[in-house]
């Protein structure tokens, strides 16, 4: 989980971070306590969507600096809805 450990070492720099991550990993990155993480309902190692899934890919990266502007509080959590889909609609 260095994912963790890079960001808050970011953030400490100065650098405003977003962790996007399958919620599989909810219990493991909280611990960490990242400053903003957006969790997918996606599969391990794709959470931003299945490959050539760019429309689905374009909204999770859209999500992700959406809770960059709009987060107030520290260590601030936010899943999105959407399921995994298997190919581009």
């Amino acid at each position: 989980m260095s994912v963790g450990h890079v960001s808050r070492a970011f953030e400490a720099a100065g650098i405003p971070t977003v962790i996007v991550m399958s919620n599989v990993f909810r219990g493991r990155v909280l611990a960490m306590k990242p400053a903003r993480v957006l969790f997918t309902r996606h599969i391990m190692g794709r959470p931003l969507g299945a490959p050539f899934d760019v429309e689905r890919q374009a909204h999770v990266l859209r999500e992700s600096l959406r809770l960059l502007e709009s987060a107030t509080e520290p260590q601030t959590a936010l899943l999105l809805p959407d399921a995994y889909r298997t190919a581009p609609r």
